[in-house]
């Protein structure tokens, strides 16, 4: 299995870039908005790799983090969704736009992706909320302990993560203080 490679982009196409690495040119499929992120021919180039086996081939994805390798894992996971497909949704959104669209719910944005329809929208939305790393990235773990706590006490993780945010803006920073305070906000809410 290839996890990352590091060598000179020697070239770089819509749908992949060459990399040579000691004398052997590894062909890699890319997200298309990431070809910009990447350095220019000729330099040095490194990428987190995703290697997909089937019985008639061997393909590579690279990702410029592993985040973004483990989200192409995850919606390899998904019933419909293979690799080109899972390519596309990467390329058709930027990766923090992507994560924000399935934690809101945003089925509108997510049908933007060319080949992307509805209902498999839903489906992703459905199957990854869960999955997916928060998009706000360095969360305090606080935060997230307290977000999984109202999820599963039934709250819609978007309106949850809304109302723990007005609290932890509050400077409420210890998991009981910031339960009670959201639950507060969320009860009135309701109301």
């Amino acid at each position: 299995m290839i996890g990352s490679l590091r060598g000179k982009l020697v070239l770089k196409s819509p749908d992949n870039v060459l990399i040579d690495v000691n004398g052997v040119g590894y062909v890699v499929s890319v997200p298309v908005n990431m070809l910009s992120d990447l350095p220019a021919e000729g330099n040095e180039v490194s990428l987190m790799i995703y290697t997909h086996v089937r019985e008639e081939s061997i393909q590579l994805f690279g990702f410029p983090s592993e985040h973004e390798k483990r989200v192409f894992a995850t919606l390899l996971g998904i019933s419909g969704v293979g690799p080109k497909m899972a390519l596309n949704i990467l390329s058709g959104m930027p990766y923090d736009d992507f994560l924000a669209a399935v934690q809101s719910e945003d089925v509108a944005l997510l049908c933007r992706v060319p080949g992307l329809g509805r209902k498999t929208a839903q489906r992703l939305i459905l199957e990854l909320r869960e999955k997916l790393p928060s998009s706000r990235g360095g969360r305090d773990r606080v935060f997230e302990d307290a977000l999984s706590a109202l999820v599963n006490l039934g709250y819609k993780k978007a309106l949850a993560q809304e109302f723990l945010e007005k609290s932890w803006q509050k400077g409420f920073r210890d998991i009981e203080s910031l339960l009670r305070e959201t639950l507060k906000q969320l009860t009135g809410h309701a109301v």
